[in-house]
């Protein structure tokens, strides 16, 4: 059995078709003529554009826009003048292959985020590597399509999976795939889920353990992969399988129930996103509201900041689409593993305890102010609710509140609509936050729990470091303490409470909030139904 992460959820049982990485080997090569070497490479761009623009097209029709989105994003990059302009400067400086300039490029993009802790930011290397791939591809003029197979019940094996080779997987006859590499919150794993086909990520060596034609079990739910599992095995996992199919029936009811406790008080469930187009996703699964949106990518995926005017169509975007539901939106939480290359923040010893999230906000007023008035403004279309993130003490949010005064006052002055009783509230990450929680309460309209960082704060302990994840424990009863410090705080103000990170779907941890009386769970919007479930069976 390997184990791996359970990126899409289902059980699988079929036959294994290896995919080989595509790994063209590419030689440098000085050039006698630079805009000629340049032309090549805009006619591969070119190309990809093609290709991308039907793929999204295709996409669109079977999965619907959000799933789409992805490769409007991969159409941007072909336009970003950061990644062509690095390929093109490549070529004129080192006089070497478009093929070589590119690949230098695309390595170094992907080293830049697969370096990022943060798993939603780490996955965006997969869409470098796939608008990388698919150039070069057109350079060297090999074709780049979809994995046909004939075969029913195929798994397929591969060493990673693009969002673009995800998408052109033949349906009918792929049930599954399994990857050496990979993430929860990659688009391919995203795509993998509303196409209800299981997958299981992270597996490091599944391409050199499988052989074709192997009978493989793929175990979605708990992130296995059975290899050739004798017959007791497999009459296990079909029953499994199909209580797994009976259960997803019946947790499509659950779409429009809001849930409540047996004691009558009603629990919202919600969901996390990181870009407008991913909306569609929380209302699919039923989600009552937004209860995280990262402004981060709106920040990264450029080459300069983004204007009053875009962050202000995107956030409207997207509260109008939860038709009055709410919608939480976390200023930007840039710093420590998140940089943006246009932006020039100091190199730090330690940048997670450094100059980031709220602290650069506050120090960069001009960059702080064009977020709230965006925020503010779209706050006149719905339901928005404003969070701060890595709060630590109360005069850091005394200051951002006198900020969002002076945002109002003068929208006002330029006669702009904004809810004037928008909702500021805090993310609760770090521990002192926790421990003032009575104090910050007294000032904030909510506060959200964001676990993830808190419990890697109250321990010292990176999550992404494998020799110190014993330590990473959310059930431990500091982290425990922490957290019903928290809500207590917040009620004792008549103050809801909420939770923005992975505990907020852990199935042990739900009943103990739940005592604790947490007000709101916000998730990855493909637990929303499952969480939704076990709050009703409690």
């Amino acid at each position: 059995m390997k184990v791996g992460i359970p990126a899409s959820p289902g059980y699988a049982i079929g036959r294994a078709l290896i995919r080989g990485s595509y790994q063209s080997k590419i030689i440098q090569k000085k050039i006698s003529n630079v805009i000629s070497e340049k032309e090549r490479l805009y006619k591969a761009i070119k190309k990809t554009r093609q290709q991308l623009t039907e793929i999204r097209d295709r996409v669109t029709e079977d999965l619907g826009e959000g799933n789409a989105a992805v490769f409007e994003g991969h159409l941007v990059l072909l336009e970003d003048p950061e990644f062509i302009g690095a390929v093109e400067s490549n070529i004129e400086s080192n006089i070497v292959n478009a093929e070589k300039a590119m690949q230098e490029v695309m390595d170094m993009y992907i080293s830049i985020f697969d370096s990022m802790q943060d798993d939603y930011m780490k996955a965006r290397s997969a869409d470098i590597k796939d608008v990388g791939t698919r150039i070069l591809s057109n350079l060297l003029g090999m074709a780049m399509g979809g994995l046909e197979t004939s075969k029913k019940d195929t798994i397929v094996v591969a060493h990673d999976m693009t969002p673009s080779e995800t998408a052109q997987l033949n349906q009918g006859n792929v049930i599954a795939f399994v990857t050496d590499m990979g993430a929860k919150t990659s688009h391919s794993s995203i795509m993998a889920r509303s196409m209800g086909i299981p997958s299981v990520t992270g597996l490091n060596d599944i391409t050199k353990i499988v052989k074709n034609g192997d009978v493989l079990i793929v175990d979605g739910v708990l992130g296995q992969v059975l290899i050739n599992p004798d017959i007791v095995t497999l009459n296990e996992y079909r029953q499994k399988k199909e209580a797994y199919e009976k259960e997803k029936e019946e947790l499509k009811s659950l779409k429009n129930i809001t849930v409540s406790t047996k004691s009558g008080k009603k629990i919202r469930v919600g969901g996390n996103i990181g870009k407008s187009q991913e909306v569609d996703f929380v209302l699919e699964n039923g989600g009552d509201e937004i209860g995280l949106f990262r402004t981060e990518i709106l920040y990264l995926d450029r080459d300069k900041l983004p204007t009053e005017k875009e962050q202000f169509e995107e956030y409207r975007s997207v509260v109008q689409k939860m038709q009055g539901k709410a919608v939480i939106i976390r200023t930007l939480d840039i710093g420590g593993d998140k940089h943006l290359s246009y932006l020039h923040i100091p190199e730090e010893t330690n940048p997670f305890l450094g100059y980031r999230a709220v602290r650069l906000c506050l120090d960069r007023k001009d960059i702080f102010k064009v977020q709230l008035r965006a925020l503010l403004r779209a706050s006149a279309y719905g339901n928005l609710k404003i969070m701060i993130p890595m709060i630590s003490i109360v005069e850091e949010f005394l200051e951002v509140k006198a900020i969002i005064e002076e945002c109002k006052r003068q929208l006002d002055n330029e006669y702009l609509d904004y809810d004037h009783d928008i909702e500021v509230g805090i993310m609760v990450e770090v521990p002192a936050a926790a421990v003032c929680a009575d104090e910050l309460a007294k000032h904030a309209d909510f506060l959200s729990i964001g676990t993830n960082d808190l419990i890697q704060y109250t321990f010292a302990a990176d999550r992404g470091n494998e020799n110190v994840s014993y330590l990473y424990n959310p059930m431990h009863p500091a982290i425990l303490r922490l957290i019903k410090m928290t809500i207590d705080a917040a009620h004792k103000e008549g103050k809801w409470c909420g939770m923005c990170g992975e505990m907020a779907a852990d199935e042990e941890a739900i009943r103990i909030l739940i005592e604790y009386g947490l007000d709101e769970f916000s998730m990855n919007y493909s637990s929303i139904l499952k969480v939704k479930k076990l709050i009703l069976e409690m």
